[in-house]
């Protein structure tokens, strides 16, 4: 079979390789038919970074941490890149009750068990049974585990019983292609807050987490936040922020006042800062971008002065995806407008490599043959 591998800076390519089989009694076998580029995926595709990191560690630049999830040459390829995507089921083991054969799911990124302490408060990208090292997770190469990436073939989902969450059947798969990190990370950035605080306001920092902010951007609006501002240098993303209702301007524009929610994506330490001093008093500020040096400085004192929270750190897609999924059935909420790049599957190692805002690679599925219950479908 065929997986979509990371080379180096700017170049991938098909490779091929094992098919995956049934290991345990509940696992599942998953074909992708749509598979969305992550945001951070473009971090090694769009510049040489991999030997910069490894002297940066070596210096105490960087924070070693980026080693235990992406190697200790990190982004140093060939490994099998890509974590979002929707698949159709294709086998399940002897143990796998809930999931069967044909149903269309989400694959969240990170790998959980769904019952260790950790997955049952609600942290399944820390989930104790199944990492390692700092992360288990699809498409960071073997430092994450031997998962592989998700532009492949077919893929093995451990716990698929947990793991897989189906895609409600009136759903336009396309409308949730990053439901498996991007799109369920802007959701933890603004809709509990919102929740909890009806009718607040929100500043969006674009342009570095570009997906994420202009997820965030349409989460916030269609929660009912009095004011959505989305700040981004570029005007595509701009237009699109827009259209979901938000009031874009550039990055450079000066922010009126201060908000209740912030959304820190430009993944910059200046726009950390930004954003933190933007922040109203009893506000929370999500960092959704990385930062790896060690020494990234942030106005402690200020924030306490301020009395405001930073929030930072993975995003728990799968704990994550019920509501999410549910929000999208219920109201139809138009995702897809961040789709900047829809491709096809064959031209992958092209397509992944551009330079815009959201890649998504699509193929067709299989001709559905099997009904409920079945446990096993033509390849």
């Amino acid at each position: 079979m065929r997986e979509l591998v990371f080379l180096r800076s700017g170049r991938l390519a098909w490779r091929e390789c094992a098919a995956p089989h049934l290991a345990e009694a509940g696992d599942a076998i998953v074909r992708p038919f749509l598979a969305g580029r992550c945001d951070g995926d473009t971090v090694p595709i769009h510049r040489p970074v991999s030997r910069a990191l490894q002297a940066g560690m070596a210096l105490g630049l960087v924070d070693p941490i980026v080693g235990s999830i992406c190697g200790k040459v990190p982004f140093h390829g060939p490994f099998p890149i890509g974590h979002e995507c929707v698949a159709e089921v294709v086998a399940v083991g002897p143990g796998v009750r809930r999931i069967r054969v044909g149903q269309t799911v989400v694959v969240p990124w990170a790998v959980s068990c769904g019952t260790c302490p950790r997955c049952l408060a609600g942290l399944t990208s820390k989930c104790a049974t199944t990492t390692r090292g700092t992360l288990a997770a699809y498409g960071f190469g073997s430092a994450s585990g031997p998962w592989g990436g998700m532009v492949a073939d077919r893929i093995r989902v451990p716990h698929a019983d947990h793991m897989l969450v189906p895609v409600p059947d009136d759903v336009p798969p396309l409308r949730v292609a990053a439901a498996s990190d991007n799109l369920a990370d802007a959701w933890r950035t603004v809709v509990p807050l919102l929740a909890r605080r009806e009718g607040a306001t929100v500043l969006i920092l674009g342009g570095g987490a570009k997906s994420i902010g202009l997820y965030a951007a349409g989460l916030a609006a269609a929660h009912g936040a009095a004011t959505v501002h989305y700040l981004d240098d570029d005007p595509g993303r701009r237009q699109i922020a827009e259209s979901f209702g938000a009031e874009a301007r550039p990055l450079t524009a000066t922010t009126r006042g201060s908000y209740d929610i912030v959304v820190e994506a430009t993944s910059r330490a200046p726009g950390l800062r930004r954003a933190l001093t933007a922040t109203a008093p009893g506000g929370v500020c999500t960092a959704v971008g990385y930062y790896l040096g060690v020494g990234t400085r942030v106005p402690v004192m200020r924030m306490y002065a301020t009395d405001i929270t930073l929030r930072v750190g993975v995003s728990h897609a799968r704990a994550t995806l019920p509501d999410l999924l549910d929000f999208v059935h219920r109201t139809g909420f138009p995702a897809e407008r961040v789709t900047t790049l829809l491709a096809d599957w064959d031209d992958a190692p092209t397509a992944y490599v551009a330079k815009t805002t959201k890649v998504v690679l699509r193929r067709d599925r299989l001709t559905r043959q099997a009904g409920r219950g079945s446990r096993v479908a033509r390849p």
